[in-house]
């Protein structure tokens, strides 16, 4: 391993590139700064290796030049594929299925009753990467009521990485990542799609599907940053942020966990991930259901 006398310096590794301390150090700041994310050194690995692909991609020399790039004037956009590159999307269709059942028995009954009767019925899927949690929510939703788009039902997508809210938005899957998609709801939200996955493997292609009108009817997907300005004025029946907190430090989630809290109507759900729990301020106001849920009592 490279060391250099000079504070801040020693080198992290012996690979490709250079990655002192002081680099993984500001790339930590930049993280923390745009997103919230805490990384802490031990994390100098997953970082080398997930960053070295853009030092390659780019023609830099070493972390050093990365730095540079990403804390200039010119380095907006890759500091965005940076915090891209820096966190994982492990998604799939109703993932944690307890909660959708718990939306499905309990949550919508009443809020779909009152919005036949001119009501409105808000949920927020914060952090949804690449659609999957929205979408099964749009299906529970329309499993119920399947002219859902004719009354005031909707769904907030959100995630900061407008790749995965581009995908989202694009509502086109292959055929692998419906198989936790009964065969029932496949074949009414989605249909067979003309896009094509690319060369799989042996020249293999899969089979693509788009979800229908439906879906994208009741889903709208933005670009919003948990950690800053939240431009929605009402409040929400139910948020689902799961697996999304666990990147920030705990002083970071409890504010985020508090913010959520505030733009739940009284007695709407919050959804959270299995490994997480609300702690700080947001407890004052809600009482835990078991299976990482929380209704706001207050």
């Amino acid at each position: 391993m490279r060391t250099s006398k000079q504070t801040g310096n020693a080198s992290l590794g012996n690979g490709e590139f250079l990655m002192t301390e002081k680099d993984f150090s500001t790339i930590a700041k930049l993280l923390y700064e745009d997103a919230g994310i805490f990384l802490a050194e031990t994390k100098a690995t997953f970082v080398y290796s997930r960053l070295s692909k853009r030092l390659r991609a780019l023609g830099l020399q070493s972390f050093k030049d990365y730095c540079t790039l990403v804390q200039g004037r010119e380095g907006s956009s890759e500091r965005m594929t940076m915090l891209a590159s820096l966190t994982t999307n492990v998604t799939h269709f109703f993932r944690e299925k307890h909660h959708f059942d718990y939306l499905r028995q309990t949550l919508l009954p009443p809020l779909l009753n009152d919005a036949k009767r001119g009501g409105r019925v808000r949920i927020w899927s914060a952090g949804c990467s690449i659609g999957h949690e929205p979408y099964s929510i749009a299906m529970t939703i329309l499993s119920m009521m399947g002219n859902a788009a004719d009354y005031d039902v909707r769904i907030l997508a959100s995630d900061i990485d407008p790749n995965v809210v581009a995908t989202g938005r694009a509502g086109v899957y292959g055929a692998s990542a419906l198989e936790s998609v009964s065969t029932d709801l496949r074949r009414k939200w989605f249909r067979p799609s003309a896009a094509d996955s690319g060369a799989a493997g042996q020249g293999a292609t899969e089979m693509m599907f788009e979800v229908t009108d439906p879906m994208r009817d009741i889903v709208a997907f933005r670009e919003l940053n948990l950690n800053g300005e939240w431009p929605m004025r009402g409040q929400f029946d139910a948020i689902f942020c799961r697996n999304v907190t666990i990147y920030f430090d705990q002083p970071t989630r409890e504010r985020v966990w508090k913010r959520f809290v505030d733009r739940l109507l009284p007695g709407g759900t919050l959804f959270i991930g299995h490994s997480e729990r609300v702690t700080g301020p947001a407890l004052q106001s809600v009482e835990f259901q078991g299976n990482t849920s929380y209704k706001k009592v207050r």
